[in-house]
């Protein structure tokens, strides 16, 4: 069968040659059965500002709430970063952002590099139409950008990482809002525009298999929202409440895409998935619960984050699983819902979080998790998480702590459990040896 190629780029090279092996090996099944995928993606968001988590009275969030009872909540989910750019470009590519150099949100200046192979390349080769809506934060130089990457729809803005939720002007080329390739003067409030655009891109493609990918820049600073919203809280701290109204606004926003996909009729053949780019940031008032630390940390607190999927009638509602799992498992997960297989030389460090929440998984999904986001061979900001067992060098000394019975991280064992520290600082040196240096450091 002919696979449906958007006539809006021509697709780059590897992805012809992935394409062309799947066709001749395995062959494509009808555009109408393939599973749709939408992305949502917060930023910022503490793990306790979610109401389906143990969370402050006032936090309220339904629409998010409702992708964990009508599918799978997974409770040990981490992002691959603390901060938000080098956490996007793993999960865009199923691998270590590391591996390409890509380590703190300041790399994204240099750009996710073109040898890497996005998602949204790979879905696209497929005959999905693919768009992003919200903020990209992977390079700001035309070649970085999200037309080039795969996707054939654009509305957001590039980069840096906020963006002002009311004022929506041409200013620069980094901090317009985009509409596809030119920058548009726009108006509203940003969130809700975000929304929108991704709710319309549904609509318009909801005959045929798309891949929507949703990054909202809610609830990053600035603290901003309308009034009317604001006004709904009374707590002391006049920034809790605006940050408590932007969180509203989003929730709104996902029940909004939830909604367009039942009401469309393909709710049973998309696989939507929410997480949140890291920890909650103390700055906005965000609430992290029990964990220890915010955004910025590898301490619980600025990795573990709220992760949810749903697929009606391939997921079962209501799941709730403990596998510890990190973002970049999203691309697998993915390319396995639209049954695709990656073929690819390079390490990919993604695993499917569907035999996870279908409970076929034997054993554990990964052997190890592992974070830095300094650089290479930077002696703080790393960590490895085994099983129970989480080592870690914030910014002081190594630390060990027993995740099952210390979730708050209050008792470093790392005196008293020399041999476990040996055996995960091992696993750690094994993997930073895979990596490569600081990309903007290279160039």
């Amino acid at each position: 069968m002919t696979a449906i190629i958007p006539d809006r780029l021509p697709m780059p090279r590897p992805v012809l040659r992935l394409l062309a092996f799947l066709l001749l090996c395995c062959g494509l099944s009808s555009a109408q059965d393939r599973a749709s995928i939408v992305l949502i993606v917060s930023d910022d968001q503490g793990y306790a500002d979610i109401s389906c988590h143990a969370h402050p009275d006032e936090v309220s969030t339904p629409n998010i709430d409702r992708i964990a009872s009508e599918g799978a909540r997974m409770t040990n989910g981490y992002a691959s970063c603390p901060v938000c750019a080098p956490t996007r470009a793993g999960l865009l590519t199923g691998r270590y952002q590391q591996r390409f150099g890509f380590y703190t949100a300041a790399d994204s200046r240099a750009g996710l590099p073109t040898s890497e192979t996005t998602l949204a390349e790979l879905l696209r080769g497929a005959g999905y139409a693919t768009g992003v809506f919200g903020k990209w934060h992977l390079g700001y130089q035309p070649r970085f950008r999200p037309l080039r990457r795969g996707f054939g729809t654009f509305y957001g803005f590039l980069g840096h990482g906020g963006h002002d939720y009311f004022d929506l002007s041409v200013t620069d080329e980094v901090r317009s809002i985009y509409l596809n390739s030119a920058p548009v003067d726009d108006t509203g409030y940003l969130t809700r525009n975000i929304t929108r655009h991704a709710v319309e891109f549904i609509e318009r493609n909801a005959n045929r298999p798309f891949f929507a990918y949703v990054p909202y820049n809610a609830v990053h600073n600035p603290i901003q929202a309308p009034q009317a919203y604001v006004q709904r809280y009374s707590n002391t701290d006049p920034k809790r409440n605006t940050y408590l109204a932007m969180l509203a606004i989003l929730d709104e926003g996902i029940g909004e895409i939830l909604d367009a996909l039942d009401r469309e009729g393909i709710g049973d053949r998309t696989l939507v998935i929410f997480l949140s780019d890291n920890g909650g940031a103390r700055g906005t008032t965000a609430q992290n619960g029990a964990l220890r630390g915010y955004k910025h940390s590898v301490y619980e607190g600025g990795i573990r984050v709220p992760f949810l999927l749903r697929w009606p009638g391939r997921i079962p509602a209501g799941t709730v699983s403990d596998e510890p799992v990190i973002s970049i498992d999203v691309f697998s997960t993915a390319l396995s819902a639209a049954g695709i297989k990656a073929e690819d030389s390079r390490p990919l460090d993604s695993k499917d979080l569907l035999p996870v929440v279908s409970g076929a998984l034997e054993g554990p999904l990964h052997d190890a998790l592992f974070w830095n986001w300094i650089d290479k061979d930077s002696a703080r900001g790393w960590a490895v998480r085994k099983g129970r067992w989480k080592l870690l060098v914030d910014r002081g000394d190594m630390e060990l702590y027993d995740l099952e019975a210390d979730l708050s991280e209050s008792q470093d064992l790392a005196a008293s459990r020399s041999e476990i520290v040996e055996n995960l600082h091992a696993s750690y040196r094994g993997w930073r040896d895979e990596l490569e240096p600081r990309i903007r450091r290279r160039r």
